[in-house]
């Protein structure tokens, strides 16, 4: 997946000389998962900036650059480095354009590893999608395949407002076939990860693999969920959503977030509020524990989702087989 989205990366850097990139390590290292590997030779130390220990600063910076024109990708080392920016990225990224009465628009990506990897310890472990979803502005996508590792990158540089691409440090390494041919994936659109009638499974990012591997269980119990990879976490893409709702009448939700305040907790009340009529039972959530993430394996392993609880919150939504 790391070379997928170096690839959606190069590709628009050479698409379009305002592509820049801006970060720690990004240039002769080729940053810290090798996304821009090779970058600082092809393209210039001017147009991939290495940049000193201070993610206020560069962010900010990149926030003007893009004011005035550029196109920057801002690479967080590791995605909670970046709550030492978030008065940047959310009184400034999310809302210059429109404190400014449109004069600026802001397209800038902010990407970076994330989410809770194998004993990083709490405050490597972040998710930071539950920070960042109550800011105007801003739009935040999850990418999950390589596949879409690259469309969504594209997708992301090409969009005029300022857009979070959030990538799951476990998945970096994982390997799919992609189209030599040129493509974007839309940044709106939910996925359908497997077709079903009884239930929807909502998921995305590293916790898409946790629920086709429960699946197969499910499946083998005589259940058929629908498991959809929702991918924008901001906007929902309700009308996929809805159209599965209306078809299995049942919903269960399943991320690495925090329970409180988390991205499930958004997109509970949301399907409530628009399909509660379509509903045959309560709306399951799944989530992180609300604790920090322990540096031990084997608490961390508890403190997440894992595909066991997914079979038995199906079993207690659906009944028993």
């Amino acid at each position: 997946m790391f070379e997928a989205l170096r690839e959606g990366l190069s590709e628009e850097m050479e698409r379009d000389p305002k592509v820049c990139v801006i970060g720690e390590d990004v240039g002769d290292y080729g940053g810290s998962y090798k996304v821009t590997k090779g970058f600082s030779e092809k393209f210039g130390s001017w147009r991939v900036l290495d940049t000193p220990i201070a993610e206020n600063s560069f962010t900010g910076m990149a926030i003007g650059s893009a004011m005035t024109g550029l196109r920057p990708v801002v690479e967080g080392m590791n995605m909670g480095f970046l709550l030492l920016a978030y008065n940047q990225i959310a009184n400034n990224c999310g809302m210059l354009h429109y404190t400014s009465g449109g004069q600026f628009t802001i397209p800038i990506v902010i990407r970076g590893p994330g989410g809770v990897g194998r004993q990083l310890g709490a405050e490597h472990s972040q998710r930071l999608e539950s920070y960042f979803q109550s800011v105007p502005g801003l739009q935040m996508v999850a990418c999950s395949t390589p596949y879409n590792a690259k469309g969504l990158m594209k997708a992301a540089i090409r969009c005029e407002n300022p857009v979070i691409l959030y990538e799951h440090v476990l998945l970096y390494n994982l390997k799919e076939k992609i189209p030599d041919e040129e493509y974007v994936c839309c940044l709106e659109e939910a996925e359908m990860v497997r077709p079903g009638t009884e239930i929807t499974i909502l998921t995305y990012s590293r916790m898409r693999y946790h629920v086709t591997q429960a699946a197969k269980t499910l499946v083998d119990r005589g259940y058929d969920p629908e498991i959809i990879d929702i991918r924008s976490l901001k906007p929902f893409d309700m009308y996929t959503i809805g159209e599965s709702v209306r078809k299995t009448h049942r919903v269960l939700i399943v991320e690495e977030c925090m329970r409180t305040g988390g991205i499930g907790a958004s997109l509970r009340s949301a399907i409530m509020e628009s399909f509660w009529d379509e509903l045959d039972g309560p709306i399951g959530c799944l989530s992180s524990q609300d604790v920090p993430t322990p540096y031990s394996g084997p608490l961390e392993e508890l403190t997440v989702v894992q595909p066991h609880q997914i079979v038995t919150a199906v079993e207690n939504l659906c009944g028993k087989k």
